[in-house]
């Protein structure tokens, strides 16, 4: 599923471009930008499931460095420090990637 389906796409281009400079991304920022924040828990799970490239159940480290790809082919993809911050933010049980209700979770603290 397309984000433009769950999100409007001049929200996702504000958000992308409020954090184009590198190691300023901020997750909760962004999910309000973006309008994350506004979506009922089910929209932010097939969120979810547009960002697990590999169709795995979580989004692991790899994936989540390319996580604002996955709003929109134009986003930057997340430093080192960046996805090291959004993963210790989002893996609350600690096993080194973020299931579906640690993201949901995440969006909606």
């Amino acid at each position: 599923m397309a984000m433009k389906n769950l999100l409007k796409e001049d929200d996702i281009k504000k958000a992308l471009d409020l954090f184009k400079a590198a190691d300023s991304f901020d997750h909760k920022k962004f999910f309000d930008v973006v309008g994350l924040k506004a979506l009922s828990a089910e929209n932010v799970k097939l969120v979810f499931k547009a960002l697990d490239v590999d169709a795995s159940g979580f989004i692991e480290e790899e994936e989540l460095m390319f996580v604002l790809k996955g709003f929109s082919a134009d986003g930057r993809d997340l430093t080192d420090k960046e996805t090291k911050a959004f993963l210790a933010a989002a893996d609350k049980d600690g096993d080194g990637k973020i299931g579906i209700d640690e993201f949901e979770a995440l969006v909606h603290e």
